[in-house]
């Protein structure tokens, strides 16, 4: 080599070369855990130890699509049946801007410092279109986040009900069986989710505000009839009075109402979550209702009566999503819908028509 090309910038000196064998073997280590997926066992064992990790892989795998991973979450939920159903399930509703992320961290942080732990889901099917607060509520809820007896877990969003209230149904095994013994369960938006939500938790609680108007009279009647208690939330500052005079409005309201199948009289109670007031009132009222719906036995048989239900749902979750994904189907449902643009068939028949081809 030239003296001009050892002076060059460019000239690079020999170092010290790496192992090759520690190189090597620090690699293919790396690479073979990247690889190892642990065992159904091995997720079980630490759920059930109450590993958050071990919960949220598990979770995953209840939300794929993908046929392997829903028969290992099934494996997953079978193991974990056994170490559940020991939590209250408590739902949570109110139209947007009522104050629900706040008032289920202030719900969530009076739990956790009584000595709970406390799990919190969200059901919002048409999140995409309505903007729902499914994965602001991680942000929202920034010290119930970081408390270590809490854990919070956005649902997937997409169009089908069914799937994602059912996804949300194992979630809440799953994390009975991790040893969390109050889940909250919150519906964003006032429609269809509210049912679904109703029917799989023990008690449903109806958020309120004071002066927010209630133009649809029919589905506030439906939710109304279906809530255990109603919650008046902001009820502080200038908005106490207002509060005051909803609370006796609603309370007038519920006495209207057919007795419950609980034998619960439904309450109305005040509350300021961002001053977080009230809130142990109100989970006193809870308690309450667990204590009288468990010596009646109507706790017992309105699970029964879920269980059912949603065996049920599944079904016809299941049957909807075979049909459909017939390959035949797929393709005769294109003609028959492009025969109903052109006018040359009725839905009816078009309908009767694949039903043949179903086989």
């Amino acid at each position: 080599m030239s003296k001009k090309s050892k002076s060059s910038a460019l000239h690079e000196n020999d170092g010290v070369s790496q192992s090759d064998i520690t190189n090597a073997s620090s690699i293919k280590t790396i690479q073979k855990k990247r690889r190892l997926e642990p065992s159904t066992q091995d997720l079980v064992s630490e759920i059930l130890n109450g590993n958050i990790t071990a919960l949220s892989r598990a979770i995953t795998l209840v939300e794929s699509a993908n046929p392997k991973h829903l028969e290992k979450a099934h494996d997953i939920i079978t193991q974990c049946l056994a170490h559940a159903n020991k939590s209250v399930r408590i739902g949570i509703t109110g139209v947007p801007g009522v104050g629900k992320s706040t008032f289920i961290e202030a719900l969530g942080m009076h739990l956790t410092a009584i000595g709970k732990k406390v799990a919190v889901l969200a059901v919002d099917p048409s999140s995409s279109l309505s903007k729902g607060s499914i994965l602001g509520d991680k942000t929202r809820m920034e010290d119930l986040v970081k408390n270590e007896n809490a854990f919070i877990r956005p649902s997937p969003s997409g169009t089908s009900l069914g799937g994602v209230a059912r996804k949300t149904r194992e979630t809440i095994i799953l994390c009975e069986a991790a040893g969390f013994d109050t889940i909250i369960i919150e519906t964003v938006g006032v429609g269809q989710s509210e049912t679904a939500v109703h029917s799989m938790v023990d008690f449903f609680l109806l958020l309120k505000i004071a002066g927010a108007g209630d133009e649809l009279q029919g589905i506030k009647r439906g939710i109304i009839e279906m809530a255990d208690a109603i919650a008046i939330n902001k009820a502080d500052g200038e908005n106490l009075k207002a509060a005051k005079l909803a609370k006796v409005e609603f309370n007038r309201a519920l006495h209207l109402y057919p007795q419950k199948d609980s034998e619960w009289q439904p309450k109305v109670t005040l509350c300021s979550a961002l001053q977080r007031e009230g809130i142990d009132d109100l989970w006193t009222l809870i308690s309450e209702y667990m204590t009288h719906t468990k010596s009646n036995g109507f706790f017992e048989h309105n699970r029964t009566e879920q269980n059912k239900f949603w065996l049920l749902q599944t079904i016809e979750e299941r049957l909807k999503s075979d049909f459909f994904n017939q390959p035949t189907i797929k393709k005769e449902l294109k003609v028959q819908l492009q025969l109903i643009e052109e006018g040359k068939t009725t839905p009816f028949v078009a309908a009767e028509y694949l039903f043949t081809l179903k086989n």
